[in-house]
């Protein structure tokens, strides 16, 4: 029944989710048939400053509400001491950016986005304050209501994006004397992209106005100061994370072994690592659903067992998604513009690092309901070393290629040392010997299907099907009872629809 449960959450969360962020995907095509790869790599760089920044200001507070939740039993003093302890921090940030973006805009390289600062410094301030909010709802099972105003955030975004960069140029060329000149400045092209995304997280944080309305003027000193000594190391964590996820884009820039070239690199490698966006997605809504699964779990004498169960069916998941991909990468490709894909190869690399990133969060969940949060922060200050040093020396020599195989030998080494460190503090019976097999097939057919050269499309499709039913028909006979848990799990879904 918890299987049940939790994979009907990961469905509820997960399909408008995981809809409305494929439609946000084909902005990739969209940003990458329109805008040159230097002209994309400021997007990317910004936004890698931007998820940087995000954990920073955030300090760990979403998991630690979940967790404070749990402990004090759904005590509202836990909801109102997060908000304003993160408003407080929040204001304080806006206001260091607004009074000082040209400064910021100068030392990033960008002297005249001193506005673009301003903007992210606004994002940035209306998705903090939306966090907690949106954990009040996972809290409280509303996964519908949370996954519509995360589809409207996508949906506003994409509905804007077009606007600016398609329909605007469009209809001024066609008609000079439209209104649409009083209002768009076709010198500023990805500064679009920018100005929709304010607008919609500034959409989205109004729409959380009834979780606003259950907002007391009560702030605990007491149990922020607990808050705050769970949250640190998961702040610490969180920054290590990100740093391993994103910091290359950033230091590609610096580091990229030809500099006339560096922000067309940061743009094809941003580029291919949105296309692993189909595991990203699923991890992510993985994610939303199990982390309050944890923790309700923790105090059940099977806990361990449900753990691993988890994982186990969450590899079979990924492995799927991982040979899908690759077996129809070059269709995939099709999805950016020709002066990306030259990066084709790094894909399957991004691919398996985010496989190996959902596997360290399962793994992770043994410090998380122990309260020992430090160890994941010593794990993920592991991984950053790994980041840094790996991205400085192999960077300067092989480009994003050198970036790609950084953050994979991260995240396999992090998920070594959880694993190791996890069954020596808290025994989980994970089944060590299939997750491998269900792991190492799919990149024997994926390199199988990259090593030949195929005489035509159809040699290549007939590959890829054949190569998908034959795992599907493995995973089959290793897991006799799977069909009629999906069975179950599609029949809960439909019943909690009714």
């Amino acid at each position: 029944m918890q299987l049940k449960s939790l994979a009907k959450q990961t469905v509820i969360y997960g399909i408008p989710s995981i809809v409305g962020r494929f439609l946000n995907y084909l902005l990739v095509p969209l940003y990458t048939y329109t805008f040159a790869p230097d002209q994309y790599g400021i997007v990317i760089e910004l936004y890698a400053y931007v998820a940087l920044l995000l954990v920073l200001l955030t300090y760990g507070m979403e998991t630690t509400f979940f967790r404070f939740m749990q402990k004090y039993k759904e005590d509202p003093s836990v909801y109102s001491t997060s908000v304003w302890s993160l408003a407080a921090t929040t204001s304080l940030f806006l206001a260091l950016v607004i009074g000082f973006h040209d400064q910021i805009g100068q030392a990033l390289g960008y002297p005249d986005a001193g506005q673009y600062i301003t903007w992210f410094g606004i994002i940035l301030s209306a998705d903090v304050m939306s966090a907690i909010p949106f954990c009040l709802l996972r809290e409280q099972n509303k996964a519908g209501r949370f996954a519509l105003l995360k589809s409207l955030n996508i949906a506003l975004n994409i509905a804007l994006n077009l606007f600016f960069i398609v329909y605007c140029p469009h209809r001024i060329e066609s008609n000079p004397d439209s209104w649409l000149q009083h209002i768009y400045d076709p010198g500023m092209g990805v500064g679009y992209i920018f100005i929709s995304n304010l607008i919609a997280s500034l959409f989205t944080f109004a729409c959380l106005l009834p979780q606003w309305l259950q907002l007391r003027f009560r702030f605990r000193w007491g149990l922020w100061k607990e808050m705050m000594i769970y949250s640190l190391p998961i702040m610490i964590w969180g920054l290590a994370g990100i740093i391993n996820g994103t910091f290359d884009r950033i230091l590609l820039k610096y580091l990229s072994p030809d500099p006339a070239t560096a922000m067309s690199q940061v743009g094809i490698y941003g580029a291919c690592y949105k296309l692993s966006i189909i595991m990203t997605l699923f991890v992510q809504a993985f994610r939303f659903a199990a982390e309050p699964f944890f923790f309700k779990q923790m105090d059940q004498k099977d806990a361990p067992r449900t753990y691993a169960q988890v994982m186990r069916y969450f590899v079979i998941a990924c492995s799927f998604i991982y040979l899908i991909c690759v077996l129809f990468l070059p269709q995939l490709m099709y999805f950016v513009g020709p002066e990306y894909r030259e990066g084709a190869d790094v894909v399957p690399i991004l691919l398996m690092a985010n496989f190996f990133l959902g596997v360290f969060f399962n793994l992770s969940v043994w410090y998380k309901v122990s309260d020992k949060t430090r160890i994941g922060m010593y794990i993920s200050l592991i991984g950053a070393a790994i980041t840094l040093g790996m991205n400085f020396a192999l960077i300067p020599h092989f480009g994003y290629h050198g970036a790609a195989w950084t953050v994979f030998t991260c995240y396999a080494v992090l998920c070594i040392i959880s694993y190791i460190w996890g069954q020596k503090c808290y025994p989980v019976p994970y089944p060590l010997g299939r997750m491998l097999i269900y792991t190492a097939i799919p990149v024997l057919l994926g390199w199988l299907g990259r090593t030949f050269a195929w005489n035509s499309l159809a040699a290549q499709l007939l590959f890829g099907a054949t190569g998908l039913i034959a795992f599907t028909l493995f995973v089959g006979k290793m897991e006799p009872e799977l069909p009629s848990t999906l069975k179950g799990i599609v029949h809960s879904i439909r019943r909690s629809k009714k």
